[in-house]
C-alpha cells in the first residue's frame, strides 16, 4: 500500500491563511450581503504598473510572430532580466552581486521552501518568533523539526522571540544554529534591521559556519535611507547568506508571479564526507531539474520595473501602500491601541485589547466591524496577544475599516 509523508501529520490544524479563509467563508455564508473589508492576507489590490503592462502586451504580440516566439527559456531566467536586477538592486547599492548569481523564480515563498532541497537534514534551525509560517511549515514537511509541543513550538527548532521588550530585534541564538531564517522588513511585525544588527548576524554566521536565509521581500518599503535593503550590504555576507526577493509587493506581481533568489558564487556547505561544496552548483542543478522557469511574458514585465517609467510607477505604488499604513497607525493609536510597525513595512502589528487573545480579536473584528485581519498567534507562540493588519487595500477600504474599528 502506498505510504504518505507522515511529517505532514505534524503540521498544525491548518496553514494560517487557509484557516482565515475558512472562518471568513463560514461567516459570509451565515451573513450574506455583509460588506467585508479584508486587511488580512498580504495581497496587493492596485493595478500593475503601466510600464509592466505595456511590456507584457508587447511580449504577447511578439509571441504571436515567428521572429518573436519564445519556447522554453533558461531555468535560471533570461540574462537581460538578471542583469537589470544585478545592476539596479545590488551593484548600485555597492553590493557585489553578479547576474550569474541571480535565479528568477515564480515566488520567494516557493524559493524559501525549495531551498531545503539542497540542504542537509541534520542542520540545526533557528527562526524568529513570530515568523512567516512558511519557514516553519516547510521544515515540518521535510521532517526537520520533530514534534510540536503543547504550545505549538516544534522541539527541534530554536525560536528567537522578537517583541516590544527587545524592540523587535532578533537576538543571537544561545545555542549554535546552522540555518537562520531572517526576514527584514519583518513579516508580520513590520520591524526593520539596522546595519549594525545585520553585522552581528553576519559575524555570528561566519564564526559558526552557519547559513542565513534572508527574506528581503519588503525591502522596497524601507523609508530610511540609512537602513540596509540587502544582506549583501554587510561585509562578509556573501560567505554566509542567500537572499530572497520578490516583485509581488513592490510591483503588484502577486497575480503574475515573479521573484528571484541570490546565491553567491563561492558560498559553500559541507557534504557528508566533509568536502566543501558550492551551493550555487546545487541550486542550479535543483532548478534545472525541478523548475522550467518563469514565462517569457512575465519576465519582460519584470524587466520593465527597472525602466525609468517602471521605477517611478513602482515607487508610487509603494508610497500609496505606505500612506495606507500611516493611516492605520494613526487611527489606531488615536483610538488607544498599542501599535508597532507600519513605518518601513506595509504591516501594522497591534497589541490586542485586554481580555482578547489573537483569534478572539480576529472573531471580534470579523463579527462586529466586518474587518478581516490576521491573528498574531498564527505566526508563532510569541505572536499571541498581537494582531496584524495589512496596508494592501484601496484608500477607501482602509479608511472605512479604521472607522469601523475605532467606532467599536
Amino acid at each position: 500500500m502506498v505510504q504518505i509523508n507522515s511529517n505532514y501529520l505534524k503540521l498544525k490544524a491548518g496553514y494560517l491563511f487557509p484557516e482565515i479563509a475558512r472562518r471568513v467563508k463560514a461567516f459570509s455564508d451565515d451573513h450574506p450581503g455583509i460588506d467585508l473589508i479584508r486587511l488580512g492576507i498580504g495581497d496587493v489590490t492596485e493595478p500593475l504598473p503601466r510600464a509592466c503592462c505595456e511590456a507584457m502586451k508587447a511580449a504577447i504580440d511578439a509571441m504571436g510572430t515567428s521572429e518573436g516566439f519564445h519556447g522554453y527559456g533558461p531555468e535560471q531566467g533570461y540574462s537581460w532580466l538578471r542583469e537589470a536586477i544585478a545592476k539596479q538592486d545590488f551593484q548600485n547599492r555597492g553590493c557585489k552581486v553578479s547576474a550569474e548569481e541571480i535565479f528568477i523564480s515564480d515566488g520567494s515563498k516557493c524559493d524559501s521552501s525549495n531551498i531545503l532541497d539542497i540542504l542537509g537534514e541534520g542542520n540545526r534551525i533557528a527562526v524568529t518568533d513570530p515568523v512567516y509560517p512558511v519557514y516553519v511549515d516547510s521544515n515540518v514537511m521535510a521532517g526537520r523539526t520533530g514534534n510540536a509541543a503543547e504550545n505549538g513550538c516544534y522541539e527541534s527548532l530554536t525560536y528567537l522571540p522578537i517583541n516590544a521588550t527587545n524592540n523587535f530585534e532578533a537576538q543571537l541564538p544561545k545555542e549554535a544554529a546552522d540555518l537562520i531564517y531572517l526576514c527584514f522588513p519583518n513579516n508580520p511585525t513590520g520591524a526593520v534591521a539596522s546595519k549594525s544588527q545585520l553585522e552581528r548576524w553576519v559575524k555570528y554566521a561566519r564564526e559558526h559556519n552557519a547559513l542565513i536565509l534572508f527574506d528581503a521581500a519588503y525591502e522596497a518599503f524601507i523609508q530610511d535611507p540609512h537602513l540596509p535593503h540587502s544582506i549583501y550590504e554587510i561585509e562578509g555576507a556573501r560567505e554566509c547568506a542567500i537572499e530572497f526577493r520578490s516583485f509581488s509587493k513592490n510591483a503588484g506581481f502577486t497575480g503574475t508571479r515573479c521573484a528571484f533568489t541570490v546565491v553567491p558564487k563561492g558560498l559553500t556547505g559541507k557534504a557528508a564526507d566533509g568536502k566543501q561544496v558550492e551551493l550555487w552548483q546545487l541550486w542550479n542543478r535543483r532548478q534545472s531539474t525541478k523548475f522550467n522557469g518563469v514565462n517569457y511574458v512575465v519576465q519582460r514585465g519584470a524587466e520593465a520595473v527597472y525602466s525609468p517609467e517602471g521605477q517611478a510607477q513602482t515607487k508610487a505604488l509603494v508610497s500609496f501602500y505606505m500612506e495606507n499604513a500611516a493611516i492605520i497607525r494613526s487611527e489606531l493609536m488615536t483610538a488607544g491601541f498599542t501599535v508597532y510597525g507600519g513605518e518601513h513595512a506595509p504591516y501594522v502589528w497591534i497589541k490586542t485589547p485586554e481580555g482578547l487573545d489573537s483569534w478572539g480579536f480576529f472573531d471580534h473584528l470579523l463579527e462586529q466591524a466586518f474587518v478581516v485581519g490576521t491573528p498574531g498567534s498564527g505566526f508563532g507562540a510569541a505572536g499571541e496577544g498581537y494582531f496584524r493588519l495589512s496596508a494592501f487595500n484601496s484608500r477607501v477600504n482602509v479608511q472605512s475599516a479604521m472607522t469601523r474599528i475605532t467606532s467599536l
